[in-house]
């Protein structure tokens, strides 16, 4: 296209523009002219404001002239300005007479105990660092919005990427900038050494005969192609501290010459290099490196003669790896190290089997440190000394070959997280011996019970440990587990419940399990044989949420969790939340030996505590926020029902009792027509609950699946249950259509009575009040959690305090004294930034602030862990 043609395209441009102009003067000016009307009329006239879609009023869009000097609010002014306009959280208060059980003070009470304990923490939390917490308000996400940013995202990607094509391949050509900075000619590229990476001759060996850890590249032949250790004519020496002189000559008679060879495995693979040997000229007295200077520089030994040395960040990858993607093989992890060997040049295998031991000794060596701290990986802050609840169930998918032969040597983990077999083994066996238990039939379970079943020797002979049965507290801790050797026979729980209540320092209400009403009969059993296991009773039973819907309405009310009196918002399905993270382990740890696969799960067990302590003051405040919030609503929920129904709170009441009492009440079996009756209301109350909760409460197109093969089987007992009642009931009261009674819950024996109320309404009525009366008592449960939370926090400040002013230790070295006194410091400074961050959480929502800093990802379960949960419940059933 001419010049000509851009002229006369930019004069009609022109004129649009001109005549664009004249009309929004015009419209400009009769504006003005009505709006002087408006005001002569109306002196004081009405100004409308634009709202956003949560209700605050949006500013108006400032002038050219103020942008210019001023500039625009940033997005997150804007946003953080949102926030703070936001109405604050309200408590709810108690609507319904019937339903406060706990009294309304008791929980202020709670609050104004834990604020006064934060208050008096401020000795050991600094104040001017509690002034420094900055809340950042979370950038809002609209769907649309993210929609359009990830289009022009992509977008620019696409358009950038012929240009980065070419730059990539501009990258491969030295010629360019082939000088070195004293103006040689470049043979080596160094990557490591910007921003000179190229380097002549005599630069390079000046340069990299101390830095031999770099990758260089060299520029003969005209391309780039990796320096191998072959065309390496320095003398590679590992690089570690020397010392300035080896005896009482003068420091002039230092020689520094090539000792023995040593392979050296980094991030980037494996280098052959060679310890470097100090000797004097005069005494010939020689130095040459011992494990303590190879573990001051950073290194760890790969056996006793350190022919092989590991630098330690290339362990911290390994676990961060491990616990980032329980999955991955050590032998792949091997893998890309050698890959990045060749990548660079070296050549050279690493050995598998002396990494793996290397990394289980640096482990065990961390771990006996963190042992003077008083560190216990195993137990929950904010469920000591008080637990309320302990979830007990078995993993199968931690399960191990025979074929893969191991020593009899113990793991350096073994009775850490996992009990010892010897241990577990003798108490089974002397509880079968007390209760005359037969293998695969007894009271340990039985083949229509399937949770709990004895499996045979003869199914799993391939195998040696069958699984894990772990417990865990109500926020996800791990707190110990054993080997299971015969499947989940109730034996197992038994043991562990022992441990707990042993160890535990003070009481544990619930003990939470798929089995609880099998299990608690046989506990009784066991307490009747075995006295002094009668402590063990002071528990309650508590069937877990998910696995109490799969029961009859009866089992359900008597057991589940849901109705438990002080249980708050317990699931007791904390354990598959454990187990979505360890079962994906199970892929290496099924092949390893007894003490590898001991180690590794105890490593991954300590690493997911760590996690879960870390976020605890995070979790508890999230938590509190959310019950605060669904208390109001189901408050509102339940005033609603009561409205609708019209009736008033004694009544509530005494539905409530009438469905407790009905659940505690035995079915009898005589066949009489009430007892036919009972059973009919009760089977269609089951029925038409579960096909409501089917798509409400289940999320995974397997479980729905079973819950509607359990919803077939009892309509298919209601309707054997119907024809029974039909031969011996009148004509009149017979029951012809099943699914229009059960639709409308209009049996014959309730018309006799206008004013009777059917079992499927008082039990919707029910189940609201004990939803209000959990989220009551889960409020005071979460403020004790957060005060012994703090408490525990404040016992381990003072416990490094006192660590500390101890300046001595008993077998250790000076050195080794001096290094302590850094950790220690080291951990008081890292404790009292995380007690800066809690009590600034839990200050806010116990004054009914609103929690700013709030982070998506440290749910409860991730969308990931939820599928995995939901997979491993369906096999562990």
């Amino acid at each position: 296209m001419s010049g000509l043609d851009f002229d006369a395209e930019d004069l009609e441009l022109e004129e649009e523009l001109q005549d664009v102009n004249r009309v929004l003067r015009v419209l400009e000016s009769e504006a003005q002219k009505e709006l002087k009307a408006q005001r002569e009329h109306n002196p004081t006239p009405v100004q409308w404001k634009k709202r956003d879609r949560h209700g605050f009023v949006i500013p108006k869009r400032p002038s050219s002239s103020s942008r210019k000097t001023s500039g625009m609010p940033s997005a997150a002014t804007s946003k953080q300005h949102q926030r703070t306009e936001q109405p604050r959280c309200v408590a709810p208060t108690d609507v319904v007479a019937s339903v406060n059980l706990i009294k309304g003070s008791e929980t202020e009470v709670l609050r104004q105990e834990l604020l006064e304990l934060l208050e008096d923490g401020v000795d050991e939390v600094d104040s001017t660092e509690d002034t420094a917490v900055t809340w950042e308000a979370s950038p809002e996400s609209a769907a649309t919005d993210w929609e359009i940013r990830n289009k022009v995202s992509s977008q620019k990607w696409k358009e950038a990427r012929p240009f980065l094509v070419e730059n990539m391949l501009a990258t491969q050509d030295p010629h360019p900038h082939c000088g070195c900075q004293c103006s040689k000619q470049a043979v080596v590229r160094c990557l490591d050494c910007l921003p000179f990476p190229f380097l002549c001759e005599d630069c390079d060996t000046a340069v990299h005969s101390r830095a031999v850890l770099h990758n260089r590249e060299s520029l003969t032949g005209g391309f780039l192609q990796p320096l191998s250790e072959l065309h390496q004519q320095m003398s590679r020496l590992l690089p570690i501290q020397r010392p300035d002189r080896v005896c009482g000559c003068s420091t002039g008679n230092i020689h520094v010459s090539p000792g023995r060879n040593v392979a050296v495995i980094t991030i980037n693979g494996r280098y052959n290099l060679v310890l470097p040997a100090v000797s004097c000229t005069s005494c010939f007295l020689t130095w040459s490196p011992t494990i303590k200077d190879i573990q001051r520089d950073g290194y760890w030994p790969g056996t006793m003669n350190f022919c092989t040395l590991y630098t330690t960040d290339v362990f911290q990858s390994f676990y961060d790896l491990k616990m980032a993607a329980p999955g991955v093989s050590l032998k792949a992890y091997i893998k890309m190290l050698d890959e990045r060997t060749g990548r660079f040049g070296r050549a050279g295998k690493i050995s598998a089997d002396t990494f793996s031991k290397s990394f289980s000794e640096w482990v065990a060596v961390t771990y006996e440190v963190e042992k003077i701290f008083r560190d216990k990986s195993f137990d929950c802050p904010a469920c000591t000394p008080e637990m309320l609840a302990v979830s007990v169930d078995g993993n199968r998918k931690l399960y191990r070959f025979k074929s893969n032969a191991s020593t009899s040597e113990p793991g350096n983990f073994e009775g850490v997280f996992i009990q010892k077999d010897e241990e577990v083994a003798e108490f089974v066996d002397n509880i079968h011996r007390q209760t005359n238990h037969i293998s695969g039939k007894g009271s340990c379970g039985s083949s229509s019970w399937r949770a709990a079943k004895e499996s045979s020797r003869k199914n799993t002979s391939k195998l040696d440990e069958e699984g894990l049965e772990i417990a865990v507290c109500r926020h996800g801790v791990l707190l110990g587990a054993l080997n299971m050797y015969r499947g989940e026979i109730f034996a197992y729980p038994l043991f562990l419940q022992r441990m707990l209540a042993e160890n535990a320092p003070g009481n544990i209400t619930f003990l939470c399990s798929d089995v609880a009403c099998k299990y608690f009969p046989y506990l009784s059993k066991v307490v009747q044989q075995c006295p002094e296991m009668r402590k063990l009773l002071s528990m309650r039973p508590f069937l877990s949420v998910m696995h109490a819907k799969a029961h009859t309405g009866k089992c359900e009310i008597k057991w589940g969790g849901a109705f438990q009196e002080g249980a708050g918002s317990t699931i007791g399905e904390e354990v598959e939340q454990v187990n979505s993270f360890l079962s994906r382990a199970a892929i290496t740890t099924k092949y390893m030996s007894k003490a590898g696969r001991t180690n590794m799960l105890t490593l991954l067990a300590s690493g997911w505590n760590k996690k879960k302590v870390k976020n605890m003051g995070r979790t508890l405040s999230q938590r509190y926020t959310k019950t605060v919030r669904m208390l109001k609503e189901q408050v509102d929920i339940l005033n609603a029902t009561k409205d609708e129904l019209g009736v008033d709170d004694d009544t509530l009441q005494l539905w409530v009792s009438e469905v407790q009492q009905w659940a505690e009440e035995t079915d009898p079996g005589d066949g009489s027509l009430g007892a036919l009756q009972a059973r009919i209301e009760e089977l269609a109350v089951i029925i038409k609950v579960r096909t409501q909760n089917l798509y409400k409460q289940t999320d995974s197109n397997k479980r729905r699946h079973k819950i509607r093969k359990v919803i077939l089987d009892e309509k298919k007992r209601l309707a054997a249950t119907i024809f029974e009642y039909n031969n011996l009931a009148e004509p009149s009261e017979q029951i012809v259509s099943t699914d229009a009674s059960v639709l409308t819950d209009a049996w014959p024996w309730n018309n006799r009575s206008e004013t009777a109320v059917d079992l499927h309404t008082k039990r919707t009525v029910f189940e609201k009040v004990m939803a209000v009366r959990r989220l009551k008592e889960e409020e005071i449960i979460i403020c004790k959690e957060m005060q012994q939370h703090w408490t525990a926090m404040k016992a381990q400040s003072m416990m490094l305090a006192t660590l500390s002013a101890n300046s001595s230790f008993a077998d250790q070295s000076e050195d080794a004294q001096r290094g302590l006194q850094c950790l220690v410091l080291q951990k008081q400074t890292v404790l009292k930034a995380e007690m800066v961050k809690v009590k600034g959480f839990y200050s806010r929502i116990l004054s009914h602030q609103p929690l700013l800093e709030m982070d998506s990802s440290e749910e409860e379960m991730s969308e990931g862990d939820a599928a995995d949960l939901d997979s491993s419940t369906s096999d562990e059933d």
